[in-house]
């Protein structure tokens, strides 16, 4: 026998498996208790981020309305601006039918002034003239007016006074109404020549075309300038308005941007703080089922685990929901599976010591053992020399099986009819350890067995305090 191992699986008895699955019940009770608070966590956790994403949709409204009372003020702004460009320009209008009044000429202005009075109303209720002023206005200049009623005695008097009105154009006459101040300049020569005497006739005949000249020529300039003064107005209220949009679009897009890089941060603490509910319990199974030789426990946990902080690590807030949720689901199925490794561990423990009892009680010298997580190694000595090497591990169905590997035992020979191997005093010395080994209160082992064992065959135990050796011829 010695040489071969010899195998025996092991059995709880009825007290014991009694204990062992209240204590199951224990432990199945604390993993659900867990579970609910964490579950309760969980869920503390979705009402607080519940919470800040509406606060964050609140500020994003506000935020919005901000927007659009900003763009409604500076569209006020704008057409603010627009009617008092009209008003100003309206006001022009009056003056041009006023100037026409005095001219002395009544024809049609009845009817201008009507328009005016037709457009001003538009203006007050806020709509937005566009070219219905510069056509008026066209109208009005085309128009122009009439010869003077009255005529000054002292023509020299009458030549300097239109010499002023053109002269007040400035450099803008000639600039902005070319034409217009060339012949203003040539009728005033023409009428400075008919102020010699004698040519009164041809002085009168003059002086209306000259005022007409003179009128349209301001007009026109006047115009101008104001056109000029009003596309650089139009211009510097665009500019400001772009400004203004420009401002308004980069500063929607770094609130956009940060807006989006504060939905990353919130969902990678949401997923973070998740983390947190279920990372120590994660660490513990991985450490555990690492130590009690379930590397495959150990490697599903660990892997899942990394799986969430690798996500958090690379900022990807949909890698990390998705990992954390599957640790989660993964978790309380590991907590089972961990308890039952336990449940294992202890149960070999128990057999441990009930199998050094017994051994020592045997007269065995127990020299010291190892643990390898999945199995316990248990080294004994016999006052022969004989050495025993038992091993308490686990069979694939979950129960303790013992190994036993012995040296230095003379007890084993081979039969000569069908050369199986004989072992009675090693077999009856460990049976009767077995025996010992608690009962219903303990283990309960089954049969001995070994490579080459006769079927069917069982030694009887060696009465206790019996001391026998059976040696080969």
């Amino acid at each position: 026998m010695s040489g071969s191992p010899k195998y025996s699986s092991v059995g709880v008895g009825a007290l014991y498996a009694q204990r062992e699955a209240a204590e199951r019940r224990r432990r199945a009770e604390e993993r659900r208790a867990r579970e609910r608070r964490r579950a309760a966590e969980r869920e503390r956790l979705a009402r607080d981020a519940e919470r800040r994403r509406a606060a964050a949709a609140r500020r994003e409204a506000e935020v919005a309305a901000r927007r659009a009372a900003e763009r409604t003020a500076q569209e006020a702004r704008v057409r603010a601006g627009q009617a008092r460009a009209d008003e100003r320009a309206l006001d022009e209008l009056r003056g041009l039918l006023a100037e026409a009044r005095r001219s002395g000429e009544r024809a049609d202005l009845g009817t201008l002034e009507g328009e005016l009075t037709g457009l001003r109303l538009r203006a007050a209720r806020g709509e937005s003239l566009g070219g219905a002023v510069e056509e008026l206005r066209g109208r009005i200049v085309d128009r122009g007016p009439a010869a003077t009623g009255a005529r000054t005695e002292d023509r020299a008097a009458t030549l300097a006074a239109l010499d002023r009105r053109l002269a007040a154009t400035g450099r803008d006459g000639p600039a902005l109404d070319a034409d217009g101040h060339r012949a203003c300049t040539d009728l005033l020569e023409q009428l400075r020549e008919a102020t010699a005497p004698g040519r009164e006739v041809r002085f009168e005949a003059l002086l209306g075309t000259v005022e007409h000249a003179l009128t349209r020529h301001t007009v026109t300039v006047t115009e101008a300038l104001a056109a000029a003064e009003r596309a650089a107005r139009t211009a510097r209220e665009r500019a400001a308005a772009d400004e203004a949009e420009r401002v308004r679009n980069e500063t929607a897009a770094a609130e956009r941007e940060a807006a989006a890089e504060k939905a990353v941060e919130t969902a990678l603490a949401e997923a973070a703080e998740r983390l947190d509910v279920v990372r120590e319990a994660a660490e513990a199974v991985v450490a555990a089922a690492a130590e009690l030789g379930d590397p495959g426990l150990a490697g599903e946990i660990g892997d899942a685990l990394r799986a969430v902080t690798g996500a958090l690590a690379a900022r990807s807030p949909a890698e990390a929901r998705t990992a954390v949720a599957d640790l989660e689901r993964r978790l309380p199925d590991a907590e089972g599976r961990l308890d039952e490794l336990e449940l294992a561990y202890e149960r070999r423990r128990d057999l441990v010591e009930a199998l050094r009892d017994a051994m020592t009680g045997e007269g065995f010298a127990f020299e010291g053992g190892e643990d390898d997580g999945g199995s316990f190694r248990l080294h004994f000595s016999r006052p022969t020399g004989a050495m025993y090497e038992t091993t308490v591990a686990t069979g694939d169905d979950g129960a303790p099986v013992l190994v036993y590997h012995v040296d230095g035992e003379p007890d084993t020979t081979l039969t000569a009819e069908r050369g199986e191997a004989v072992c009675d005093t090693t077999e009856a010395l460990l049976e009767r350890v077995h025996l010992a080994l608690g009962g219903d209160d303990g283990f309960v082992a089954g049969e001995l067995t070994w490579d080459g064992k006769p079927p069917d065959r069982r030694a009887e135990p060696l009465p206790g305090g019996t001391v026998r050796w059976w040696t080969s011829p």
